[in-house]
């Protein structure tokens, strides 16, 4: 039999987009402008600026190019990504979400 790990709570906060944390604490820590960091990153400036307005996601691609500039490596960038984009699935379908029965093993 499989082992579960329910989460019991909701997070208190949201997820940030990683788009945040690139405009917020990246850029400004390296003192790098949008449009050096989109050159540097083999990158339009205009795919660069989706990012940062959270307007599009840092695809698996995009996560490691972050990954190679920043140092951190791609999947801190993909997480970053999935906890955000589950976390805005989750309150959009809540209600949907509330109405599905949960089904336990058969006794």
């Amino acid at each position: 039999m499989p082992k579960e790990y329910p989460v019991t709570a909701a997070p208190r906060m949201r997820p940030p987009h990683p788009g945040e944390t690139l405009r917020e604490d990246v850029l400004p820590a390296l003192g790098v402008s949008v449009t050096a960091a989109a050159r540097e990153l083999g990158i339009s400036r205009q795919m660069l600026h989706a990012i940062l307005a959270e307007r599009a996601p840092v695809t698996a691609e995009m996560a490691v190019r972050l990954g190679k500039w920043c140092g951190n490596g791609p999947h801190l960038w993909l997480a970053m990504q999935r906890d955000h984009d589950l976390a805005e699935a989750s309150a959009r379908l809540a209600a949907t979400v509330a109405a599905i029965p949960t089904r336990t093993e058969a006794a």
